[in-house]
C-alpha cells in the first residue's frame, strides 16, 4: 500500500500578515475622526492621514523589530515621536483619534520592560478611558450603564488589538525561529546520510576489493600454470564484482544487511584464499538482536579487511562467545608491523588501521567498529596484546 503524503504548505515571508494586521488598524482613525463620530463634528482627513501615516511606519518598525527578537536601534527616540504623534494632534482632531493609541500600546509592550512597560500601559488604558466617557457624555440621553461599558470597552478592546499586535510579532518570530530548525535538521539529517553511506562504503567495498585483488593476483600467477584454475579464479572475480555493484546500491537506498553466519564464513574462505591460517571458534549462540548481529558481522567484514590490507598475518582465530549476558568477538592475528624492529605498541594497530602505518591513528574502519558496537548497546577494543592484533567487540544478548 502506497501512502500519499500531502505537500506541506509554507509561509515563506510570515511579515507579510503581521504587517497587514497593521494597516486596518491605522486606517480606520483617519475615517472616524474624518466621519466625526460618537457626535463630534468631522475634521480635516489631511493632517489626520499624514499622522496616521507616520505612527503606522514606526509602530512598523517597531513590531519587526519584535519579530526578530530584538529593539530596533535608536528605539527610544522613534517611541518618543510615537507618544507624540499619539496624542499631540488631540489638539487639532475630535476625540476620536484616541483610538490610535492601541499602536502606541502594543510599541509600549514591545520596547518597555517590567514596571514601567506596566505602569505606561495602564496610563494609555486610562487616558483612552477618560477619552471615551468625554465622548459618552456629550451624547444626549446617556445613561450610567453606557458609561460603564464603554469604559469596560475602553479597557478590554484595546488590550486584545494590542495583544494581537504583540502576539502576531511574536508569532512570525517563532516561524522564523521554526523554519532555521528545520533547515538545520535537513542540513544535519544530509551530514548524516553522508557519513553514514562514507562508512558502509568504506567497511563493504573494503573486502569486496581486497577479494578482487587476490583473486586477481592469484589468476595472473596461475595463468602459465593451470589456465583452468586460473579461469576458474576469474570467473570467481566477476561474481565478487557484481556482489560489490548491489551491495553499493543497496547501500544508497539504505537497505543492505549483513549475515553473522554469512561473513564468518566468508572472512575464513577470503583469509584462506589469501594463505592465511584461520581457525574458528564459533560456538552456539542464541538469536541476537539485528543491531547485535550486524554489529558483529561488520566487525568481522572489517577485521578481515583490515588483516589482508594492513598486515603481515599468518595465522589468524576468530572467536565468538557467550559471557554473562553479552556476546564477546575476538579477532586475534600475529601480523603486526614494527618499525625500527619495534612492534608498535601505542594505539590501535596496522591489523585494524586504514592509513600510514605509524601507529598513530585510529583509522575510520576501527571508528565504523566502534560506531556500530555502540548503537548495539556494546562496546569495542583494539590494540596489540603480547605481539598479536586483537579486535574485541562485545554486545548485549537482548536489546536493553
Amino acid at each position: 500500500m502506497t501512502l500519499s503524503i500531502p505537500p506541506r504548505w509554507v509561509l515563506r515571508h510570515p511579515h507579510w500578515p503581521l504587517i497587514a494586521l497593521h494597516v486596518p488598524l491605522a486606517v480606520q482613525v483617519p475615517v472616524y475622526t474624518s466621519l466625526g463620530t460618537d457626535g463630534s463634528p468631522p475634521s480635516d482627513p489631511l493632517p489626520a492621514i499624514l499622522a496616521a501615516a507616520a505612527i503606522l511606519g514606526l509602530q512598523l518598525r517597531h513590531s519587526l523589530a519584535a519579530a526578530r527578537g530584538e529593539r530596533p536601534a535608536g528605539w527610544r527616540w522613534s517611541f518618543a515621536a510615537l507618544l507624540l504623534l499619539t496624542y499631540a494632534p488631540l489638539w487639532v482632531l475630535n476625540v476620536n483619534w484616541i483610538a490610535i493609541c492601541i499602536l502606541l500600546l502594543a510599541s509600549t509592550v514591545m520596547l518597555l520592560r517590567g514596571r514601567t512597560m506596566w505602569a505606561l500601559a495602564a496610563a494609555q488604558l486610562a487616558v483612552y478611558v477618560v477619552f471615551q466617557v468625554i465622548a459618552t457624555v456629550r451624547t444626549p440621553g446617556f445613561s450610567v450603564w453606557q458609561v460603564v461599558i464603554l469604559a469596560l470597552y475602553a479597557v478590554v478592546v484595546p488590550s486584545l488589538f494590542a495583544a494581537a499586535l504583540v502576539g502576531g510579532a511574536r508569532l512570525v518570530r517563532l516561524l522564523n525561529e521554526l523554519e532555521a530548525a528545520r533547515t538545520e535538521l535537513a542540513a544535519t539529517a544530509v551530514g548524516e546520510e553522508r557519513i553514514r553511506v562514507s562508512r558502509d562504503l568504506h567497511d563493504l567495498l573494503g573486502q569486496s576489493l581486497s577479494a578482487i585483488s587476490l583473486k586477481g593476483d592469484l589468476a595472473l600467477r596461475l595463468l602459465t600454470r593451470d589456465a583452468t584454475a586460473a579461469r576458474a579464479e576469474i570467473e570467481s572475480l566477476t561474481g565478487v564484482a557484481r556482489d560489490a555493484l548491489h551491495d553499493v546500491r543497496a547501500i544508497t537506498r539504505d537497505q543492505h544487511t549483513v549475515s553473522l553466519r554469512t561473513e564468518i564464513d566468508g572472512a575464513a574462505a577470503l583469509l584462506g584464499a589469501a594463505g592465511v591460517d584461520t581457525r574458528l571458534d564459533v560456538a552456539d549462540l542464541p538469536p541476537l538482536p539485528a543491531s547485535a548481529q550486524s554489529a558483529l558481522a561488520w566487525a568481522i567484514r572489517e577485521g578481515t579487511t583490515n588483516l589482508l590490507r594492513h598486515s603481515d598475518a599468518g595465522s589468524c582465530t576468530i572467536t565468538l562467545s557467550r559471557q554473562r549476558g553479552r556476546i564477546r568477538l575476538d579477532i586475534v592475528n600475529d601480523g603486526v608491523r614494527s618499525v625500527a624492529g619495534h612492534a608498535l605498541s601505542d594505539g590501535p594497530r596496522d591489523g585494524l588501521s586504514d592509513g600510514p602505518r605509524n601507529g598513530k591513528q585510529h583509522g575510520s574502519g576501527l571508528a565504523g567498529v566502534a560506531e556500530r558496537a555502540k548503537a548495539a548497546s556494546g562496546s569495542s577494543d583494539a590494540g596489540v596484546h603480547d605481539g598479536r592484533f586483537r579486535l574485541s567487540v562485545e554486545v548485549p544478548e537482548e536489546v536493553a
